[in-house]
């Protein structure tokens, strides 16, 4: 499975608002609420999980990045927001730098394989400086599904 396939122009942000770790985890899940990706009903509870998941241990993996994540039975499909945020956020990461590039990803609870597979394709395409630059001086959701479509074609085409 793509990135490019989990995601909804609807689902991304160029210009998040929330300044702090929890209010940065909330927009993005009214986001893809929003966005149709996830129900209404589920908030709470995913949520919930976010915050139980982020308790473990920082998904702020350095370098910018921040990538929450946790598995849902209610979600019926894995499903992706992405969202920028221009001045940074705390979110407690490795490097203890600021992250600007948030990739959120809530998936079935059932099998794990393909929540592995794309927390780690993730981790690979956010590894590249210049792909993490461009991201973050995108204009437009579109511009950003763009950008992933075109570096997932040229690692696997």
């Amino acid at each position: 499975m793509k990135l490019i396939e989990l995601l909804d122009s609807k689902a991304v942000s160029t210009d998040l608002k929330a300044q702090d770790k929890g209010a940065t985890i909330s927009e993005l899940v009214d986001i893809l609420v929003s966005s149709g990706g996830i129900k209404k009903a589920d908030r709470a509870v995913i949520l919930k999980r976010l915050n139980e998941r982020e308790a473990l241990g920082s998904t702020g993996i350095g370098k910018g990045v921040g990538i929450p994540h946790a598995k849902c039975p209610s979600v019926k499909k894995m499903v992706a927001a992405i969202g920028v945020s221009s001045k940074g956020v705390d979110f407690k990461s490795l490097d203890g730098e600021p992250a600007h590039l948030f990739f959120l990803l809530i998936a079935p609870g059932a099998n794990p394989g393909p929540h592995l597979k794309s927390l780690a394709k993730i981790s690979r395409l956010l590894d590249d400086k210049f792909v993490r630059d461009r991201l973050r001086s995108a204009k437009t959701p579109q511009e950003i599904l763009n950008i992933i479509k075109a570096e997932e074609q040229k690692k696997m085409p």
